[in-house]
């Protein structure tokens, strides 16, 4: 069971694959519009956008001519969502020491 967290988490270590998610949260997605939204190249959304469906966290349907993409589990939006959290949080915390030290000088 860790080994397969860990594998989950590599696959989030990418800030782009972070931000293909994001992209796709507010529902299904084109790969022109990805690759229009992200400005990256085709080849190199592709590779994301396969490591992203080998760990099925995404899923592709074929529209006519048009491959589109979808978060395949409510759940990552939820994993995205507390990530911001804590990070929002952390940043709170610094931004705090940081108001402390600048006072105390």
């Amino acid at each position: 069971m860790y080994q397969s967290k860990a594998a989950f988490f590599r696959v989030l270590a990418s800030p782009l694959r972070i931000r293909i998610l994001e992209a796709l949260r507010a529902g299904p997605v084109s790969v022109r519009d990805l690759r229009l939204k992200l400005g990256i190249e085709q080849a190199t959304l592709s590779q994301h956008l396969a490591i992203l469906r080998a760990r099925d966290l995404v899923h592709a349907e074929r529209r006519g001519a048009v491959v589109v993409y979808q978060i395949r589990h409510a759940a990552i939006s939820t994993v995205l969502d507390s990530a911001r959290g804590l990070f929002d949080s952390q940043l709170g915390a610094v931004q705090t020491a940081l108001e402390t030290l600048r006072a105390e000088a």
